[in-house]
């Protein structure tokens, strides 16, 4: 899939985050983005903490808010299927 350059700033602030779930066992990974929502899957320990949605919002979405123009929310993803995404509505 090509990226667009809105996609691949995205991206290049996810790749900036990625180091510090990592190291405490979990990972974001970009699924992506439609109408200045971005969206993301929250990986392994990240997946099942319930500290995902400060993490997301307090970390991931301020600074993808801050360094994209045009993104104005972050919503982590359950699974994706070839025409939709799974919303993760803990």
């Amino acid at each position: 899939m090509a990226l667009n350059e809105i996609e691949t700033q995205i991206v290049t602030v996810l790749e900036k985050i990625r180091p510090f779930l990592i190291r405490d066992g979990g990972d974001i990974e970009y699924v992506g983005y439609k109408d200045g929502e971005v969206f993301v899957r929250m990986i392994g320990a990240c997946a099942g903490c319930d500290l995902v949605d400060n993490t997301l919002q307090d970390g991931v979405a301020t600074l993808l808010k801050e360094e994209v123009a045009g993104v104005v929310k972050v919503t982590n993803v359950l699974q994706v299927t070839e025409t939709s995404y799974v919303e993760d509505n803990n």
